[in-house]
């Protein structure tokens, strides 16, 4: 039974999804303006391997990530500069310009890492007329307020000629100023607020989270529609041309596409406040019915011990990562192998660690697709028994089961990847150490259900684990593999030793096995 902490009720509870064997699960995606860094990347891996999860359950998952291209400012609140307003400044494009492109590479990510397509990733610029719809709700039924503002003239960001914008207005490079509204959410006719996060209203500090508006009724009321004339991103409204508040989109998008209730709603710790906070007031304010059922967060990601940073030099993406010569699916492995509620430290060490871990298993299944049949009983004609039969009766199916039992309990534990882990690579060693004791290959029925139990393994894991891997060995490496082979049989074994250093040099390795010498990778940190 899935149990999945909770942190709206500080609990873990039973996972019950609203429509059986259904799930509608929203996960709070990426503000394109910018390369994903792996404290991002954490996130969306947690929320991957949850819908593989929930699918190896029997579940079928409907998943929604948003993509935000409009309305997140820098301060992560309703207060600065919005985002994308400061890459297009950065790198000279219209803003459509810098969505497509930062939204392609997030994909290239998402690919990369194996992290499965979601039912519908939904762009924030394009459902405009659902915010609407939203505020319009929350300001008849008394949760939202208008604030008269008065902007005098200003430039507006100038694109280059050509430059596209995902903007209906027309970017003009003076906007004229006056009188427009902005829709604020008042909080003082929403109690619960607070209840995610353990903040209470009446202990925010004006100034500190929120900017001090004096029209606002109370300082930390948020922002639902932005009344701006310099932005470069404006719609038309009932209110007069603006563009929505951050919080807006996501309430928006998920009940268009999800409904009134969610079964599950996933994000980095950093979203609980204010961002969820506000969620959940405006679509609980909306629709006067639960938001989401189960609210999971993924915790903060430290790298080499540090808070991520550029000026300490240890801010990655995924990008940089490979530049230094790791594999996508060590950096999954690294990023998934600790508890989603705990912090991770993420270190160049621990990737190297990833990659040594998989090479394990790696070698299991090489082992297991390239075994030759057992050898002919030569007194009876008949083919040995398998060394996982010899341990008694249905020995590899006991080993299976047991494993299996480990893995689900594992996960069905709020999704506990690190004991899934360990219930992996339990197997691994059992099932390696039958084959060394026994010096004997596995039949082929052994050897299927053994990679099909490490297949299933990986359909939650998503680590590329089971598959016969298709390697292509440089003729250079091969030819060196034989002419030390040609050393041994001459018994000149210094000559031998040389040209195994060679081979190593060039980032393989020999075994020598009772089948003849065999060639693998060797793994290193520029593999």
């Amino acid at each position: 039974m899935l149990r999945l902490y909770n942190s709206y009720s500080k609990r873990k509870e039973v996972f019950r999804p609203l429509t059986d064997k259904v799930a509608a699960m929203y996960n709070c995606g990426p503000t394109v303006y910018d390369f994903a860094h792996i404290g991002n990347l954490r996130s969306f891996l947690f929320s991957d391997v949850l819908r593989r999860y929930l699918e190896y359950r029997g579940y079928r998952v409907r998943q929604i990530m948003n993509i935000t291209d409009v309305g997140h400012m820098t301060t992560d609140a309703d207060a600065g500069e919005d985002k994308m307003s400061v890459a297009m400044r950065r790198e000279g494009k219209g803003p459509a310009e810098v969505a497509r492109f930062y939204e392609e590479k997030f994909f290239e990510d998402m690919d990369a890492l194996g992290i499965q397509r979601a039912w519908k990733y939904p762009r924030a610029s394009e459902h405009v007329r659902e915010m609407i719809g939203l505020v319009k709700k929350l300001l008849k039924r008394g949760h939202a307020y208008l604030v008269p503002e008065y902007n005098p003239p200003q430039p507006s960001l100038t694109l280059r000629e050509g430059a596209e914008s995902v903007s209906p207005l027309k970017v003009r490079g003076e906007e004229k100023g006056g009188y427009g509204n902005s829709v604020y959410y008042d909080l003082s006719t929403f109690p619960r607020y607070g209840k995610l996060s353990g903040n209470k209203v009446e202990d925010l500090i004006p100034g500190a989270r929120a900017e001090v508006v004096h029209e606002k009724r109370n300082p930390y009321d948020f922002a639902l529609w932005i009344y701006k004339p310099g932005h470069v991103l404006q719609w038309p409204s009932p209110w007069g041309a603006g563009y929505p508040g951050w919080h807006l989109e996501c309430s928006a998008m998920a009940m268009k596409y999800l409904g009134a209730t969610l079964d599950i709603h996933t994000g980095g710790e950093d979203n609980k406040f204010p961002h969820h906070e506000c969620e959940i007031a405006q679509s609980e304010g909306a629709t006067r019915k639960p938001f989401a059922r189960l609210w999971l967060h993924a915790k903060h990601l430290l790298v080499e011990g540090k808070k991520m940073s550029k000026s300490l030099q240890n801010f990655y993406t995924l990008r940089d990562l490979v530049a230094k010569g790791y594999r996508p699916r060590e950096i999954r492995y690294a990023l998934i192998s600790s508890h989603y509620r705990e912090t991770l430290n993420f270190t160049l060490e621990g990737l190297k660690g990833a990659g040594a871990a998989l090479q394990r298993v790696d070698e299991l299944v090489d082992r297991l697709h390239n075994s030759p049949p057992p050898p002919l009983n030569l007194r009876g004609g008949v083919r040995s028994i398998s060394p996982l039969r010899v341990r008694g009766e249905r020995g590899v199916t006991k080993l299976i089961t047991k494993a299996r039992r480990a893995f689900i309990a594992a996960l069905d534990d709020d999704l506990n990847v690190p004991e899934a882990l360990a219930a992996l690579f339990r197997f691994t060693r059992s099932v390696n150490r039958t084959l060394t004791a026994y010096r004997l290959p596995p039949t082929a029925p052994d050897r299927r259900l053994i990679l099909k139990l490490l297949q299933e393994f990986d359909m939650v894991l998503g680590l590329g684990i089971g598959g016969k891997k298709k390697t292509t060995l440089p003729v250079a490496v091969i030819k060196l593999a034989e002419e030390r082979e040609a050393a041994r049989q001459a018994k000149n074994w210094k000559r031998a030793d040389e040209l195994r250093a060679q081979i190593r040099e060039k980032g393989y390795r020999v075994d020598d096995t009772p089948h003849g010498p065999k060639l693998k990778a060797q793994f290193s940190n520029n593999q």
